[in-house]
């Protein structure tokens, strides 16, 4: 796509931008989009560490027991009655 660009036709274009924006609103503009790819950059990052932070799971590959539930009654309400 830019194969047949030369050093002149990217003068030309530098000299359309100068003209389209004015000489004062091109820093802000450099800023802008600076930040913007700083943003972009970061969350890219977040999201990688996102990707890449450990599960719930233990880190040893560990299956955590669980235990069944008592079949015992509770001790605090005495001893079952029998139905009748």
């Amino acid at each position: 796509m830019l194969q047949g660009l030369t050093g002149w036709h990217f003068l030309i274009i530098l000299a359309v931008i100068l003209l389209l924006f004015g000489a004062a609103k091109l820093p802000a503009l450099a800023k802008s989009m600076g930040q913007s790819a700083r943003v972009f950059r970061g969350e890219m990052k977040a999201m990688k560490d996102d990707e890449s932070a450990p599960s719930s799971a233990p880190a040893d590959g560990a299956v955590a027991s669980v235990e069944a539930p008592s079949t015992e009654g509770r001790a605090d309400t005495g001893p079952a009655e029998p139905k009748s």
